[in-house]
């Protein structure tokens, strides 16, 4: 009995050894075409390095555009969600007034009352709209967009031009309405003994 034991353990054994040697020549191949290890060039890169640093708009694209082209970009590729006048429409809410509406207890979250930057707009619209077509959207249209948003809410004029520039120096009506983030945590430094409360 013990020799049948020893022979089926060294034929499972040889089996096994067998399989592995079998697999080992028999292992796909790269036939992507994909260079492992090759490092991305920065021009690879540019469709996807999108930040926008928003306080002062750094990262912010070439483009413009003003109130007036923004109403026609947001007539066709934005008032079937958000509404007409961005006032609100059956997938989204409001994107207009609530100004001031952060120092009562019935805030309304609208851009123009809660965003600290405008950069912040832009940011989000060429990110993330529209909801079912996400980053379509020209940098000029974003910018008119941005634009056209802005002057609802009383902002920026019909026909001031947004761009880089322009859209960074907007005075946001809620920018000092934010408190800084002072908690050790926060800063990730490592605080053992004698730290702030």
């Amino acid at each position: 009995m013990a020799l049948v034991k020893k022979i089926i353990i060294i034929t499972a054994g040889l089996t096994l050894l067998a399989a592995c040697s079998t697999a080992q020549n028999t292992a796909p191949k790269n036939t992507s075409g994909a260079a492992f290890g090759k490092p991305i060039a920065e021009k690879d890169l540019q469709a996807w390095n999108i930040d926008i640093r928003t306080q002062d708009g750094q990262g912010l694209p070439a483009g413009q555009g003003n109130a007036v082209v923004g109403e026609k970009v947001y007539n066709a590729k934005c008032a079937s969600c958000h509404g007409p006048d961005a006032k609100g429409g059956p997938v989204f809410g409001p994107m207009v007034g609530g100004i001031g509406s952060f120092k009562t207890n019935a805030r309304v979250l609208t851009p123009g009352s809660m965003y600290p930057y405008a950069p912040i707009l832009f940011d989000y619209v060429r990110r993330a709209m529209p909801m079912d077509k996400p980053q379509t959207l020209t940098n000029d249209e974003v910018y008119a967009l941005s634009a056209y948003i802005l002057n609802l809410n009383g902002l920026v004029g019909k026909t001031d031009e947004m761009n880089s520039k322009t859209l960074a120096a907007v005075k946001m009506p809620n920018r000092d309405g934010f408190m800084v983030d002072d908690r050790p945590d926060t800063n990730a430094v490592r605080c053992m003994t004698n730290c702030k409360p």
